[in-house]
């Protein structure tokens, strides 16, 4: 198959959509397949894809820009400055497949149309599926071939309007498997007990309340990888709140699994994803994880004691002292399951379904 995966931050970052689609396209392009990825960062070199740069004005450059629709944030902005490159770069016929997660001008562009066949366009739901379902707005633009269902709970819901698979992200085991920890190198104070959160700073993943919630406990210290528009109000919160005991980091992917090795626990506040990588990384680092419970995040982590309301803030701390006590185990048998060539090959047997019935039908 000839498959391009487009998104505007690829090769500039390295966040949750970023990191799993292109964990994709690696093993698909391992398998044969012919893999174009386009994106706004820099070719790296050893990539088993070939990458193509599309320039783009990076998100944070229209943090204070103004937003409506169908420009609702920064994120939006990017994506557009994305779409108007791509136009000049994206061939429609060179592929047999097209790939993103971003809506809606990503989506739009893949969709310009073209002499000749079209290839099938494929939405994830790394962000959500709200395009897929909403018939409001500009969502009344979106269409699809098929549509990658990264939970259940998007699977049920879009089962009878899409082609749909449920699919969720993935991880590469042996990177966090046996990994030391290393405090000094990155910088970490020894000796004291390390909450851990994997978060962008926006309202969503509820930073500021995390920070809450560690302060109730008197010698941990909290650790945010991140970044993103609220990183100065939570920089004056942490200082407030846990003078001496926060800090915050913004890692490359590979360094990720030293930091989650150098943890006792791992914290999220966002109250649904769409999948949250983050929660397979520490499964497969042996962290106890705390996080909303909801049907969804069992359904990837498996019941736990240290799931528990986190609106409720006292029961995040005595989920967290819980989560403490317990301490670093060995990696989790479930994150196998989130193996990235598993993850692949359900990727391939979806599009490979739908080539045959465009062709059948």
């Amino acid at each position: 198959m000839r498959i391009l995966f487009a998104l505007p931050g690829f090769h500039a970052q390295d966040r949750g959509a970023e990191v799993a689609l292109l964990s994709v396209a690696r093993e698909l392009a391992r398998g044969g397949d012919e893999v174009t990825v386009m994106g706004g960062g820099p070719e790296r070199p050893g990539e088993t894809y070939r990458f193509v740069h599309v320039p783009i004005i990076d998100r944070r450059k229209f943090e204070k820009w103004l937003q409506f629709p169908p420009f609702r944030s920064d994120v939006m902005w990017e994506d557009a400055t994305f779409a108007a490159s791509l136009l000049t770069r994206y061939s429609p016929r060179d592929y047999d497949v097209a790939i993103t997660c971003n809506f809606p001008f990503s989506h739009l562009a893949l969709r310009r149309p073209t002499t000749g066949q079209e290839p099938l366009q494929i939405f994830v739901t790394q962000n959500g599926d709200w395009a897929a379902r909403s018939d409001k707005a500009e969502f009344r633009l979106f269409r699809c071939d098929g549509l990658v269902c990264t939970n259940p709970d998007y699977q049920e819901a879009n089962k009878d309007r899409w082609p749909t698979a449920l699919i969720p992200n993935g991880i590469d085991i042996a990177r966090y498997d046996g990994v030391a920890p290393d405090r000094a190198g990155l910088g970490l104070p020894e000796g004291v007990p390390i909450v851990l959160m994997v978060s962008a700073m926006i309202d969503t993943k509820r930073v500021a309340d995390g920070i809450r919630a560690v302060a109730k406990l008197p010698n941990a210290h909290l650790v945010v990888a991140g970044d993103g528009p609220l990183r100065a109000d939570v920089d004056a919160l942490a200082a407030q709140m846990l003078p001496g005991r926060f800090k915050r980091l913004t890692l490359t992917a590979p360094d990720m699994p030293r930091l989650y090795a150098s943890a006792d626990a791992f914290l999220h506040m966002s109250l649904l994803e769409s999948f949250g990588n983050v929660f397979v990384e520490a499964m497969a680092s042996g962290l106890p994880i705390v996080g909303h419970d909801t049907p969804r995040l069992r359904w990837i982590v498996g019941d736990r004691d240290t799931l528990c309301d986190t609106e409720n803030l006292d029961a995040v701390a005595d989920a967290l002292k819980r989560a403490l006590a317990t301490g670093r185990g060995a990696q989790d048998p479930r994150s196998d399951e989130f193996a990235w060539p598993k993850i692949a090959e359900k990727y391939r047997a979806f599009l490979t379904e739908l080539l045959d019935r465009r062709k059948a039908g």
